[in-house]
């Protein structure tokens, strides 16, 4: 009986150990051994790229978001159209708005000279995310590593799963849902647009149509956006800085000032307007849950083991 029971407490075990995998998969060590400047490398690419433009913080961070959002993350959204590959960059979503391939091209190449053939372009790009975050200003935190790369890219997929900056917040929250991100994720994740800025392409609509909208503000951004034309002026997602990461973006919103539709969607009576409201009282408690958001965002059906490949170019697969 006793041989028994120790046999179904390792069987236990090991069903534990199995079910855990897929959270196990990547660690924040995975490359100590085989690379171990690739921290530092990546932080130097980014403070080179953000001292150049500080706009390019939230540009790769937006990256990040928009290759985990469409079949998990795994660097698809930086491969180039090809004969075989239809890609992601010119989904609606992305076409003319997504940008800085190039800053990941040069990190890349600087990894793959000291480290060759070892780091994926997805744990490149989720590094250089949190790096662009924390030079800004905004937090840092121990990025889980050991993604691989796709061989092909899904453009269907971009155009389906990405949220439209005019979404309600219903479709928000069932849009990050489906993704294993819940309310709290969604708003936290949403306050990267602390930093950065908008198309007038994506904001038009709000500026011109939206009752729920400061009225001098829309005003001074119709002056940015106008009704015909101009689709790519750029104006700041928060009113109050687009190039320093804190809890201002939700300050605006209680005052009505939301950039994008699907911005002041967080605040005003909905679903998720507590959350928005405590982020604005305390910019410790958004960047903690912003911390907490990004690495399970980041876990979004990784590419590991025998899956995928570590690819030489992020632009095309080997």
């Amino acid at each position: 009986m006793a041989a028994v029971s120790l046999m179904m407490m390792r069987m236990v075990v090991v069903a534990c150990a199995l079910a855990s995998g897929a959270v196990a998969q990547l660690s924040p060590t995975f490359y100590d051994g085989s690379c171990p400047s690739l921290q530092s490398i990546v932080r130097s690419g980014m403070a080179s790229a953000v001292q150049r433009e500080p706009r390019m913080g939230a540009s790769i961070l937006r990256l990040f978001f928009h290759d985990c959002f469409v079949n998990g993350c795994d660097a698809s959204v930086l491969l180039d159209d090809s004969s075989t590959i239809t890609g992601e960059k010119n989904a609606g979503p992305n076409a003319n708005s997504l940008r800085g391939f190039e800053v990941i091209d040069a990190i890349k190449g600087q990894v793959e000279a000291a480290c060759p053939g070892v780091v994926s372009c997805a744990d490149i790009l989720a590094l250089a995310a949190r790096d662009g975050v924390n030079l800004l200003s905004g937090p840092t935190w121990a990025v889980p590593l050991g993604r691989r790369d796709a061989r092909t890219a899904s453009q269907a997929a971009a155009n389906s799963n990405l949220p439209s900056p005019t979404s309600s917040a219903a479709a928000l929250v069932s849009a990050f849902a489906s993704k294993g991100l819940d309310s709290r994720d969604l708003v936290a994740l949403s306050g990267a647009h602390t930093i950065g800025s908008a198309r007038c392409a994506s904001f038009r609509s709000r500026v011109y149509n939206d009752t729920n909208i400061n009225p001098g503000f829309a005003t001074r951004r119709r002056q940015i956006c106008p009704a015909q034309g101009g689709d790519g002026n750029l104006a700041p997602l928060d009113a109050q800085s687009s190039v320093k990461f804190d809890n201002g973006y939700f300050r605006v919103l209680t005052s009505q000032w939301g950039l994008l539709h699907s911005d002041q969607e967080l605040s005003g009576g909905g679903v998720v307007d507590s959350i928005t409201a405590r982020y604005a009282r305390n910019g410790a408690a958004f960047a903690a849950d912003f911390v907490t958001a990004m690495i399970k965002m980041g876990n979004i059906s990784p590419l590991t083991g025998g899956n995928g490949e570590i690819r030489g170019n992020c632009r095309k697969p080997n």
